[in-house]
């Protein structure tokens, strides 16, 4: 199988190439690039390649630049250390989506998924990539990118008791530690792609996860208000177009 791989970091495309060589795979890394530039340069030049490792956040932009300017036509995992970008990624020819740093048994899970695609038909490949990126697509965030001063860090899902949505900003509310942080997610996009079971929209400007809630109080209006097992700033309270759909979501 012959590789490229797309990374800026030395480091981080030292580790994926010594993990690949401990998969047991037949694995040959033809280059290592840095930039969009490189890679654009090498996929115009029709060069053969079975499979690409590309990062996202590269030296000169972001890899996506690279489709715009090129016919992609080798298959893609995408390695980088941020999830915010998921959705985007399978929209391409990618077969999986590695956050880093990189696990050597999602790597290997990850090029089973490849071989298992070079092994089928043309047509099975595109049934079968297609059912992967949908897949892929639906599952659920398990972190959360927050902005903390001048520095970014992530949050696991599981330590948030819940979202806020004030003026034009989100905000998260986390359980351990009861601090508040800014992300950049529209409330939106946060319904969509929050695990449905531990997370629910009670209000325009709230996302609950179950596991903070301490009791449910009945308010006039057959409105409902939350309160949760900490301490909390502000109001929860569930609207009355939402009271009857948040009760079968607790009732499960």
């Amino acid at each position: 199988m012959n590789v490229i791989v797309v990374e800026d970091e030395p480091l981080a495309a030292e580790r994926l190439i010594s993990l690949l060589h401990k998969t047991g795979e037949s694995v040959t890394v033809l280059e290592v690039f840095d930039s969009i530039k490189e890679t654009v340069l090498f996929i115009s030049g029709n060069k053969k390649v079975d499979l690409i490792f590309l990062d996202i956040e590269l030296a000169d932009g972001k890899s996506f630049e690279i489709f715009k300017q090129v016919t992609v036509e080798a298959p893609i995992i995408f390695t980088t250390a941020y999830d915010q970008y998921a959705l985007q990624a399978f929209k391409y020819l990618s077969i999986d989506y590695l956050l880093k740093p990189i696990q050597e048994d999602l790597l290997k899970n990850a090029l089973s998924k490849f071989r298992r695609l070079e092994n089928n038909t043309v047509k099975d490949k595109l049934d079968q990539l297609t059912q992967l990126i949908s897949q892929g697509g639906n599952r659920p965030k398990e972190r959360i990118l927050v902005k903390s001063g001048n520095k970014l860090q992530y949050k696991s899902a599981d330590e948030i008791a819940y979202f806020w949505a004030e003026a034009k900003e989100v905000y998260i509310f986390t359980r351990t530690e009861n601090k508040k942080y800014l992300i950049d997610y529209t409330m939106e996009e946060l319904e969509r792609q929050l695990d449905k079971s531990t997370f629910f929209r009670v209000s325009r400007k709230a996302i609950i996860n179950v596991s903070s809630i301490a009791e449910i109080k009945g308010l006039i209006s057959t409105r409902l208000e939350v309160k949760l097992n900490q301490p909390c700033i502000n109001e929860l309270t569930v609207s009355r177009d939402r009271a009857a759909d948040f009760k079968n979501w607790l009732d499960r």
